[in-house]
């Protein structure tokens, strides 16, 4: 029994004749009549009979009738479904972003996806890069964007941005000149993403960078948020280190100042998804809008 047997069944019930049936379908009559005659045969009954206003049905076809329109309705709303992802009138993007986005202007990004797709759903996780990079090889996520370096096992890796790392201290002295990672290493250090720690991307550029070096990196305060580190450093219990795309924004306090490192470091912003795993539809114009996002800018 097949889908299109199923739907033969229910226009004929409805129409009344097989060549009123064949209009409705496209069809050519003796083939409308093919479908049911295969059905009646495969199972030995008789679901129409012929009566003075047309088919009607027996009750074999009548007890039919509303697992064939169970079916039939089924089948059209799955249709509709991968429709909707393929026209982008439906279904769901997932994506992940570094915590900072906002600092790179990303938020617009969710903004101008829903302005132009207001049919489909947003998941998008702010998460560090390192989770990002997880749940996208672990397939929770379709894509996302993270600072390099990340484990990249089973995954696509695409460059996109590459951004400053500074110095940073509410001391104007220390900032006078390039800092080395000796110099990094003297200071009273306040870093953020304590969660991750030294998995945390930029951390582990630095990380290496003071092992080849020979010293030691020891936080003296550790705490979740950049804002909450850079709120500590303005009032003078350390330095830390920013991207550029967080010195330029509004919310820098102003009483903070900056310098590169003499080795100039970088972090460097990728798009992130399953190696030989197509995006959806949705999920892929969103990655999309937000290459161009961070190429503009």
């Amino acid at each position: 029994m097949t889908l299109t047997q199923l739907r033969a069944l229910l226009v004929i019930a409805a129409a009344g004749s097989f060549s009123a049936a064949a209009v409705q379908l496209g069809m050519a009559q003796p083939s409308v009549s093919e479908l049911v005659k295969r059905m009646e045969e495969t199972y030995g009954l008789r679901l129409f009979n012929r009566g003075s206003r047309g088919l009607v049905l027996t009750p074999a076809g009548e007890a039919l009738v509303p697992h064939a329109r169970r079916a039939v309705e089924a089948a059209d709303a799955a249709d509709r479904a991968l429709r909707d992802l393929t026209s982008l009138q439906g279904g769901v993007a997932t994506f992940g972003l570094l915590r900072n986005a906002n600092y790179y202007f990303l938020s617009r990004l969710l903004e101008r996806f829903h302005s132009r797709y207001p049919d489909v759903r947003l998941r998008v996780i702010g998460l560090n890069s390192v989770e990002v990079a997880e749940a996208v090889a672990a397939g929770e996520l379709e894509a996302g964007l993270v600072v390099l370096p990340i484990d990249a096992e089973g995954l696509e890796v695409t460059p996109l941005r590459r951004d400053d790392v500074l110095f940073a201290s509410a001391d104007p002295t220390r900032t006078e000149h390039p800092v080395t990672i000796q110099d990094l290493a003297a200071t009273d250090l306040v870093l953020y993403d304590a969660h991750y720690g030294w998995r945390d991307p930029t951390r582990r550029q630095l990380a290496e960078r003071a092992q080849f070096a020979g010293v030691s990196l020891v936080p003296r305060i550790e705490v979740e948020h950049i804002d909450s580190a850079l709120d500590l450093v303005a009032r003078g219990a350390g330095d830390t280190i920013v991207s550029g795309a967080v010195a330029a924004g509004r919310n820098f306090p102003s009483g903070l100042h900056t310098v590169a490192f003499a080795e100039p470091l970088y972090d460097t912003i990728a798009l992130v998804q399953r190696t030989g795993v197509p995006l959806s539809p949705a999920t892929r114009e969103l990655a999309r809008l937000a290459r161009r996002m961070l190429l503009e800018g």
